[in-house]
Protein backbone atom coordinates (compact mmCIF):
# COMPACT_ATOMS: atom_id res chain seq x y z
CA UNK A 1 0.00 0.00 0.00
CA UNK A 2 1.15 3.43 -0.94
CA UNK A 3 1.74 6.18 1.53
CA UNK A 4 -0.68 9.22 1.85
CA UNK A 5 1.41 12.23 -0.01
CA UNK A 6 3.19 14.55 2.62
CA UNK A 7 1.18 17.88 3.15
CA UNK A 8 3.52 21.20 3.09
CA UNK A 9 2.17 23.36 5.56
CA UNK A 10 4.75 26.22 4.62
CA UNK A 11 3.35 26.08 1.31
CA UNK A 12 -0.27 26.53 2.01
CA UNK A 13 0.54 29.16 3.99
CA UNK A 14 2.48 31.24 0.85
CA UNK A 15 -0.67 30.22 -1.27
CA UNK A 16 -2.96 31.88 1.77
CA UNK A 17 -1.27 34.84 2.35
CA UNK A 18 -0.78 35.58 -1.31
CA UNK A 19 -4.81 35.07 -1.30
CA UNK A 20 -5.07 37.43 0.98
CA UNK A 21 -2.65 40.38 -0.39
CA UNK A 22 -4.44 39.92 -3.83
CA UNK A 23 -7.59 40.53 -2.45
CA UNK A 24 -6.81 43.53 0.07
CA UNK A 25 -4.73 45.19 -3.44
CA UNK A 26 -8.02 44.55 -5.59
CA UNK A 27 -10.24 46.05 -2.60
CA UNK A 28 -7.88 48.88 -2.19
CA UNK A 29 -7.65 50.02 -6.27
CA UNK A 30 -11.47 49.96 -6.02
CA UNK A 31 -11.32 52.32 -3.38
CA UNK A 32 -8.71 54.54 -4.03
CA UNK A 33 -9.76 56.64 -6.74
CA UNK A 34 -7.34 57.81 -9.72
CA UNK A 35 -5.27 61.05 -8.96
CA UNK A 36 -5.61 62.31 -12.82
CA UNK A 37 -9.27 61.94 -12.47
CA UNK A 38 -9.41 63.22 -9.46
CA UNK A 39 -7.59 66.69 -10.49
CA UNK A 40 -10.12 66.82 -13.16
CA UNK A 41 -13.15 66.38 -10.99
CA UNK A 42 -11.42 69.01 -9.09
CA UNK A 43 -10.90 71.24 -11.92
CA UNK A 44 -13.69 71.26 -13.59
CA UNK A 45 -15.65 71.54 -10.58
CA UNK A 46 -13.68 74.70 -9.96
CA UNK A 47 -14.67 75.84 -13.49
CA UNK A 48 -18.39 75.68 -12.78
CA UNK A 49 -18.16 77.31 -9.52
CA UNK A 50 -15.93 80.27 -11.48
CA UNK A 51 -18.85 80.37 -13.90
CA UNK A 52 -21.96 80.10 -11.48
CA UNK A 53 -20.90 82.47 -9.15
CA UNK A 54 -20.65 85.63 -10.44
CA UNK A 55 -23.86 85.04 -12.24
CA UNK A 56 -25.47 84.10 -8.69
CA UNK A 57 -23.70 87.35 -6.93
CA UNK A 58 -25.08 89.48 -9.61
CA UNK A 59 -28.75 88.17 -9.45
CA UNK A 60 -28.74 88.63 -6.22
CA UNK A 61 -27.52 92.13 -5.97
CA UNK A 62 -30.36 93.00 -8.84
CA UNK A 63 -32.83 91.35 -6.52
CA UNK A 64 -31.66 92.98 -3.36
CA UNK A 65 -31.05 96.32 -5.45
CA UNK A 66 -35.05 96.31 -6.58
CA UNK A 67 -36.28 95.76 -2.65
CA UNK A 68 -34.43 98.59 -2.19
CA UNK A 69 -35.80 100.52 -4.47
CA UNK A 70 -39.51 99.36 -3.99
CA UNK A 71 -39.29 100.24 -0.11
CA UNK A 72 -37.67 103.41 -1.12
CA UNK A 73 -40.74 103.86 -3.16
CA UNK A 74 -43.31 102.64 -0.51
CA UNK A 75 -41.60 105.59 2.39
CA UNK A 76 -41.41 108.15 -0.54
CA UNK A 77 -44.97 107.64 -1.63
CA UNK A 78 -46.60 109.00 1.45
CA UNK A 79 -44.44 112.25 1.54
CA UNK A 80 -45.04 113.15 -2.10
CA UNK A 81 -48.94 112.78 -1.34
CA UNK A 82 -48.60 114.22 1.74
CA UNK A 83 -46.63 117.04 -0.53
CA UNK A 84 -49.47 117.43 -3.11
CA UNK A 85 -51.76 117.64 -0.64
CA UNK A 86 -50.48 120.37 1.13
CA UNK A 87 -49.81 122.38 -2.08
CA UNK A 88 -53.61 121.61 -3.11
CA UNK A 89 -55.09 123.50 0.11
CA UNK A 90 -52.30 126.49 -0.25
CA UNK A 91 -53.60 126.74 -4.08
CA UNK A 92 -57.60 126.18 -2.92
CA UNK A 93 -56.80 128.71 0.05
CA UNK A 94 -58.86 131.76 -0.37
CA UNK A 95 -57.48 134.95 0.94
CA UNK A 96 -58.10 136.15 4.29
CA UNK A 97 -60.57 138.71 4.91
CA UNK A 98 -57.63 140.75 7.10
CA UNK A 99 -55.26 140.84 4.32
CA UNK A 100 -54.73 144.15 2.87
CA UNK A 101 -55.80 144.27 -0.60
CA UNK A 102 -53.52 146.35 -2.74
CA UNK A 103 -55.25 148.77 -4.66
CA UNK A 104 -54.40 148.73 -8.49
CA UNK A 105 -52.92 152.11 -10.38
CA UNK A 106 -56.17 153.41 -12.40
CA UNK A 107 -55.28 152.43 -16.13
CA UNK A 108 -54.87 155.32 -18.85
CA UNK A 109 -52.19 157.77 -19.60
CA UNK A 110 -50.78 159.99 -17.13
CA UNK A 111 -51.21 163.63 -16.09
CA UNK A 112 -49.65 166.23 -18.13
CA UNK A 113 -46.84 167.40 -16.82
CA UNK A 114 -46.23 170.76 -14.83
CA UNK A 115 -49.95 169.63 -13.44
CA UNK A 116 -49.60 170.27 -9.60
CA UNK A 117 -48.56 167.84 -6.95
CA UNK A 118 -50.35 166.90 -4.08
CA UNK A 119 -53.24 165.93 -3.56
CA UNK A 120 -55.87 167.45 -6.59
CA UNK A 121 -58.53 167.00 -9.44
CA UNK A 122 -56.38 167.57 -13.00
CA UNK A 123 -58.48 168.53 -15.80
CA UNK A 124 -56.59 168.43 -19.29
CA UNK A 125 -59.08 170.51 -21.79
CA UNK A 126 -56.92 168.87 -24.84
CA UNK A 127 -57.30 165.24 -23.65
CA UNK A 128 -61.26 165.90 -22.38
CA UNK A 129 -59.74 163.78 -19.77
CA UNK A 130 -59.94 164.29 -15.38
CA UNK A 131 -57.44 162.80 -13.20
CA UNK A 132 -58.21 162.34 -9.81
CA UNK A 133 -54.35 162.09 -7.73
CA UNK A 134 -53.60 161.16 -4.25
CA UNK A 135 -51.06 162.73 -2.21
CA UNK A 136 -48.04 160.05 -3.02
CA UNK A 137 -48.71 160.90 -6.88
CA UNK A 138 -50.77 157.79 -7.65
CA UNK A 139 -53.53 158.43 -9.79
CA UNK A 140 -56.53 156.92 -8.41
CA UNK A 141 -59.47 157.51 -10.72
CA UNK A 142 -59.24 158.34 -14.61
CA UNK A 143 -61.33 158.83 -17.37
CA UNK A 144 -62.84 160.94 -20.15
CA UNK A 145 -65.44 163.82 -19.84
CA UNK A 146 -66.66 166.63 -21.92
CA UNK A 147 -65.94 170.05 -21.25
CA UNK A 148 -67.19 173.59 -22.58
CA UNK A 149 -67.07 173.87 -26.25
CA UNK A 150 -66.69 177.80 -25.64
CA UNK A 151 -63.27 179.74 -24.50
CA UNK A 152 -64.72 180.25 -20.81
CA UNK A 153 -62.27 178.51 -18.92
CA UNK A 154 -58.99 179.60 -17.88
CA UNK A 155 -56.09 177.18 -17.53
CA UNK A 156 -54.91 177.82 -13.93
CA UNK A 157 -55.46 176.47 -10.32
CA UNK A 158 -58.33 176.42 -8.94
CA UNK A 159 -60.20 174.46 -5.76
CA UNK A 160 -63.48 173.50 -4.93
CA UNK A 161 -65.59 175.76 -3.62
CA UNK A 162 -68.87 173.66 -2.75
CA UNK A 163 -70.96 170.64 -4.02
CA UNK A 164 -74.62 170.26 -4.70
CA UNK A 165 -76.46 166.63 -4.79
CA UNK A 166 -79.08 168.25 -7.23
CA UNK A 167 -79.08 171.55 -9.45
CA UNK A 168 -80.57 173.31 -12.07
CA UNK A 169 -78.97 174.24 -15.66
CA UNK A 170 -78.38 178.57 -15.85
CA UNK A 171 -81.40 178.14 -18.35
CA UNK A 172 -83.44 175.98 -16.42
CA UNK A 173 -84.14 173.43 -19.55
CA UNK A 174 -82.19 170.36 -17.31
CA UNK A 175 -81.03 169.08 -14.28
CA UNK A 176 -77.70 167.30 -13.51
CA UNK A 177 -76.65 165.38 -10.05
CA UNK A 178 -73.68 165.38 -7.98
CA UNK A 179 -72.41 169.21 -8.89
CA UNK A 180 -68.88 170.40 -7.44
CA UNK A 181 -68.29 173.66 -8.14
CA UNK A 182 -64.58 175.20 -8.24
CA UNK A 183 -64.95 178.30 -10.81
CA UNK A 184 -67.10 181.05 -12.10
CA UNK A 185 -67.57 181.50 -15.72
CA UNK A 186 -69.24 184.32 -18.10
CA UNK A 187 -73.09 184.50 -16.26
CA UNK A 188 -72.87 181.30 -14.15
CA UNK A 189 -70.56 178.33 -11.68
CA UNK A 190 -68.56 176.03 -13.78
CA UNK A 191 -67.88 172.55 -11.78
CA UNK A 192 -67.92 168.53 -12.35
CA UNK A 193 -71.43 166.86 -12.86
CA UNK A 194 -73.16 164.08 -14.66
CA UNK A 195 -74.38 164.47 -17.91
CA UNK A 196 -77.61 166.72 -17.63
CA UNK A 197 -81.11 165.87 -18.41
CA UNK A 198 -83.36 168.19 -20.62
CA UNK A 199 -87.15 168.92 -18.19
CA UNK A 200 -88.40 166.01 -20.44
CA UNK A 201 -86.15 163.08 -19.46
CA UNK A 202 -83.93 163.00 -22.65
CA UNK A 203 -80.17 163.18 -21.88
CA UNK A 204 -78.13 166.04 -23.46
CA UNK A 205 -75.11 163.77 -24.70
CA UNK A 206 -74.82 160.14 -24.40
CA UNK A 207 -71.46 158.50 -22.57
CA UNK A 208 -70.46 157.58 -25.70
CA UNK A 209 -69.87 161.26 -26.80
CA UNK A 210 -67.53 161.70 -23.69
CA UNK A 211 -64.45 163.01 -24.63
CA UNK A 212 -65.73 165.66 -26.91
CA UNK A 213 -66.37 169.40 -25.90
CA UNK A 214 -70.07 169.82 -25.53
CA UNK A 215 -71.10 171.62 -22.64
CA UNK A 216 -71.75 175.07 -22.18
CA UNK A 217 -68.91 175.67 -19.44
CA UNK A 218 -68.91 172.43 -17.01
CA UNK A 219 -67.54 169.76 -17.45
CA UNK A 220 -69.53 166.80 -17.99
CA UNK A 221 -69.15 163.04 -16.70
CA UNK A 222 -70.63 159.76 -16.36
CA UNK A 223 -72.78 159.14 -13.28
CA UNK A 224 -70.84 156.88 -11.59
CA UNK A 225 -67.65 158.92 -12.14
CA UNK A 226 -69.52 161.92 -10.89
CA UNK A 227 -70.58 160.49 -7.74
CA UNK A 228 -66.68 159.34 -7.41
CA UNK A 229 -65.41 162.94 -7.85
CA UNK A 230 -68.46 164.25 -5.43
CA UNK A 231 -67.26 161.66 -2.84
CA UNK A 232 -63.44 161.89 -3.10
CA UNK A 233 -63.13 165.63 -3.39
CA UNK A 234 -64.33 168.05 -0.31
CA UNK A 235 -64.53 171.32 -0.45
CA UNK A 236 -60.97 172.88 -0.61
CA UNK A 237 -59.92 170.22 -2.95
CA UNK A 238 -57.59 172.37 -5.42
CA UNK A 239 -58.08 171.82 -9.22
CA UNK A 240 -55.96 172.19 -11.92
CA UNK A 241 -56.72 173.15 -15.46
CA UNK A 242 -54.70 172.62 -18.37
CA UNK A 243 -54.68 173.49 -21.79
Amino acid sequence: MASPPRVHLGRIAMLVGAVALTATVSAVSLVQADPAASAGSSRSGAAVSETVTPVVTAATARADAATAKQATAKQAAPRAAATAKGQSAAKEQPASKDQPVAKQAAAGPPPPQGSGEGRRIVFDQSDQRVWLIEADEKVDRTYLVSGSRFDNLQPGSYSVTSRQRHATSFDYTGSMEYFVRFATGWSAPIGFHSIPVYNNGKPEQTEEQLGEPLSAGCVRQKKSDAKYLWDWAPDGTPVIVTA
